[in-house]
């Protein structure tokens, strides 16, 4: 393996270097690289799965609305950020997947929120749209591009909106050989608290961390925007 990858998919820098090779796995021999500007830990595209098959893994999720476990997971996003929203808030569920949640939830505590997905509910024009938030729960380390779409992301935010994103972070070095995390082929985008730091950095964004995988990211209202 060994397969050297292009730029890193999140920043954009060419100093990364191979991080992990797998082989706990034989459906998953792959390797991770690391990027030493922004600490992604990523997946080169020669070892992506198609859209075929990374679908199919999708489809065997058994994620439902009236699943309390379900519920009880997605509120790990869903309660500290429903409590920054103003009433009458608008959102998005970016990648809300086969049993959109996350916006019925939201919903019920009476704030709009629509759902988007590339495989289940694909309405681009909602990309289109400026929202007050938007939430996305296990998306992120599924992304080849996660720059381009977390900029896409804050750019469909309105000044002084939210976005919320739940996804594991990386720990230690040790702690990534033996990570579970890593075992679903369609993982391949792993964020460090760096990481996130850097994308706060580079977006003029003020960055809250909750717990080991919930972060809050808030675009700053137009009048606080320095040129």
């Amino acid at each position: 393996m060994n397969t050297v990858p292009s730029l890193c998919p999140l920043c954009q820098s060419d100093h990364t270097q191979l991080y992990h090779s797998e082989q706990r796995s034989k459906v998953l021999p792959r390797d991770y690289w690391r990027c030493a500007t922004c600490a992604l830990v990523f997946v080169p595209a020669v070892f992506h799965l198609d859209s075929v098959a990374e679908k199919a893994v999708y489809d065997q999720h058994q994620n439902r609305p009236d699943d309390p476990g379900y519920r009880k997971f997605l509120n790990r996003l869903y309660e500290p950020m429903h409590q920054k929203l103003a009433p009458g808030a608008v959102g998005l569920d970016f990648g809300c997947g086969p049993g959109p949640t996350l916006a019925l939830m939201f919903a019920e505590a009476g704030f709009a929120c629509a759902n988007y997905d590339l495989y289940y509910c694909h309405q681009p024009e909602r990309l289109a749209q400026r929202y007050d938030f938007i939430c996305s729960s296990e998306v992120v380390e599924h992304l080849s591009a996660p720059g381009q779409v977390l900029s896409q992301l804050i750019g469909m935010l309105k000044p002084g909106g939210w976005l919320g994103l739940m996804t594991k972070r990386l720990s230690t070095d040790a702690a990534f050989a033996n990570w579970h995390y890593t075992l679903d082929p369609t993982h391949i985008s792993f964020f460090a608290d760096n990481s996130f730091r850097w994308l706060a950095s580079e977006h003029q964004l003020q960055l809250e961390f909750y717990g080991p995988d919930v972060v809050l990211l808030h675009k700053p209202a137009a009048s606080t925007i320095s040129c």
